[in-house]
C-alpha cells in the first residue's frame, strides 16, 4: 500500500540530517525522528522503518506528515503539550503565599505542607490538595515557611553612622608598633566530657561517639587580635565579670604592650565594656594610669560585625571548639595551639569594607543632614 505523505528530502535537509545523527549530542527522540525522516526519503515503507528502529509505526507515520505539513525541522521538533488543568488559580495561589508568610496557628511551630493544604480546603478554595502540589507552588515563589534566620537587625541612624566610620577609619590607618590597633572580644564555652570512650576512626568507618555527655560547666574565652601584625591571643578565664575585663585591660598594657604609647582597642558595647570597670576593680590610681594608655573604639549597637576579632573567634570556632573539651586545662592547651600555629602562619583578615565603600553602599541607609548647602552658605 502506498504512503499517504512522501518524504523527499533535497540535499540541504539530507547532509543536515546526517550531520545530526552522527553528531550523537541530540535527544534520543531527534535522534530517533531523523533516522525515520532518511530511511522514509530512501523509500522505505513505515512498517520497515518501524521494525528497524523499534518503534511504532504511528510513531514513523507521524513523523512524515509532520515533515509534509511544517517541513524537517518542525518534524523534529516537539510541540508543547497541554498538561493539565492547573489544581490553583490566581486568588488560591495568592491566598496560598500569604498564608505560608503568616505566623503558624497557636501550638504550632511552623506551617507545614499538609496544613496549607488542609487550609485551603477547608475554605473551599478548592475541593482537594495535596501536599506536592502546595510545595511545588511554594518552591516556584521561593518560599520556605521551614526556614528561619537568626539575623542582626541593626537601627542604622547617626549614632550608628559615626561609630562605624570611626571603626572604619581606624582600620584604614597605616600600622604603629607604638599605637597598635587591637580587637577585643569575648565567647563563652560550654565544657563537656564524654560517659563512653569514643571508638576510634577505622578505614571505611568514621570515629563514632555516644549522643549522650557529662557537662562541666561552662568558662569564657577573651580574644585580642592585631591584623596588621597577624597576632592574635587567646586568655581562658573562668567568667567574664566587670573585673575580668579591667584585669584583661591591665594584661593588655603591662604584659602584652608594654612598650606602646596608646593602644586603641576595638569592641563592643557590653554592659562590662566600660572604663568604670577598671575604677571597680582597682584603685583610682592604677585605673587611671591603665586607661590614660587605652583608647575605646566602640563598634555601633548590632554593629559588632564591624570588629575584626568577630572572624577570629569564628575561624577559632570551627578549626578548634567545635568538639567534646571536658576541662578548662585542656581547653587551655588546645587553644593555646591553634594560637601558636595560627601565629606561625602570619593568618589575618583581609579587610575591605571602607568608609568611602559604606557611603556608596549604605548610601540610603545615611541619615539626611538636617541643613542644606544653601543654609550653610548663609551662615
Amino acid at each position: 500500500m502506498p504512503e499517504k505523505f512522501i518524504v523527499n528530502l533535497n540535499t540541504e535537509e539530507r547532509e543536515y540530517l546526517h550531520q545530526l545523527t552522527h553528531k550523537g549530542k541530540c535527544p534520543a527522540r531527534v535522534f530517533k525522528r531523523a533516522h525515520i525522516l532518511l530511511l522514509a526519503d530512501e523509500g522505505h515503507a513505515d512498517e520497515t522503518i518501524a521494525q528497524m528502529l523499534h518503534v511504532g509505526e504511528s510513531t514513523v507515520h507521524r513523523t512524515r506528515q509532520k515533515c509534509v505539513d511544517g517541513g524537517v525541522k518542525f518534524a523534529l521538533s516537539e510541540q508543547p503539550r497541554p498538561g493539565g488543568k492547573r489544581k490553583l488559580d490566581g486568588r488560591a495561589e495568592a491566598f496560598l503565599i500569604a498564608t505560608a508568610c503568616s505566623d503558624a496557628p497557636t501550638g504550632q511551630k511552623r506551617w507545614t505542607m499538609q496544613m496549607l493544604a488542609d487550609r485551603l480546603v477547608e475554605l473551599q478554595l478548592v475541593d482537594s490538595i495535596s501536599d506536592e502540589t502546595v510545595r511545588r507552588v511554594l518552591e516556584k515563589n521561593d518560599i520556605k515557611p521551614w526556614l528561619n534566620q537568626q539575623w542582626c537587625i541593626s537601627q542604622v541612624n547617626a549614632d550608628f553612622i559615626w561609630r562605624m566610620e570611626e571603626v572604619l577609619d581606624l582600620y584604614e590607618q597605616p600600622y604603629n608598633p607604638c599605637e597598635p590597633v587591637v580587637c577585643f572580644d569575648e565567647r563563652p564555652v560550654q565544657l563537656v566530657s564524654e560517659t563512653r570512650t569514643p571508638l576510634p576512626r577505622e578505614p571505611g568507618k568514621p570515629k563514632r561517639y555516644d549522643y549522650e555527655y557529662k557537662r562541666e560547666g561552662t568558662c569564657n574565652l577573651f580574644a585580642f587580635f592585631q591584623p596588621l601584625a597577624q597576632w592574635r591571643h587567646i586568655k581562658v578565664t573562668d567568667q567574664r565579670t566587670a573585673q575580668d575585663f579591667a584585669l584583661c585591660m591591665q594584661y593588655l598594657v603591662d604584659v602584652l604592650f608594654p612598650f606602646a604609647h596608646l593602644i586603641h582597642v576595638v569592641l563592643d558595647n557590653l554592659n562590662t565594656h566600660t572604663p568604670a570597670a577598671l575604677y571597680q576593680t582597682f584603685d583610682a590610681v592604677e585605673a587611671r594610669r591603665i586607661l590614660e594608655k587605652l583608647q575605646f573604639h566602640y563598634t555601633p549597637v548590632h554593629g559588632s560585625w564591624l570588629n575584626m576579632v568577630e572572624l577570629e573567634l569564628s575561624v577559632l570556632s570551627g578549626q578548634c571548639l567545635e568538639r567534646r573539651i571536658p576541662s578548662t586545662e585542656e581547653l587551655s592547651r588546645e587553644v593555646a595551639a591553634w594560637e601558636a600555629s595560627r601565629n606561625q602562619a602570619q593568618a589575618s583578615v583581609n579587610w575591605r569594607f571602607t568608609n568611602t565603600q559604606a557611603r556608596i553602599k549604605l548610601e540610603r541607609l545615611y541619615p539626611q543632614p538636617s541643613l542644606s548647602e544653601s543654609s550653610l552658605s548663609k551662615l
